[in-house]
């Protein structure tokens, strides 16, 4: 399993957050998942809105264009990415087959 999918023009990533770290980076596979390194805490939701913005401006998109499908509680996460303007250089990730 891919760590990312297209659904139609949207694009769902597989997360593995690490909170309370140095700094906001994408931190290669962690398993079939990306790992991705966040300095905002895991408490009171502050992580998962960091993350957002951290990939709202990786991604070139608006913050309501990133949706939390799953794992609001956990460092294991599936997030929706809405249109997609821009792609970070990240292994494996490939542009939307039209």
């Amino acid at each position: 399993m891919s760590w990312y999918r297209w659904a139609g023009e949207d694009l769902i990533l597989n997360c593995h957050l690490q909170p309370k770290a140095s700094r906001d980076e994408f931190a290669g596979l962690h398993g079939d998942r990306l790992k991705i390194r966040l300095t905002a805490p895991p408490v009171e939701g502050k992580a998962n809105a960091h993350l957002m913005a951290f990939l709202a401006a990786a991604f070139g998109v608006a913050k309501s264009h990133i949706q939390l499908e799953s794992g609001e509680l956990n460092r294991q996460k599936r997030v929706r990415i809405m249109r997609p303007q821009k792609l970070p250089d990240l292994p494996g990730l490939t542009a939307r087959q039209s």
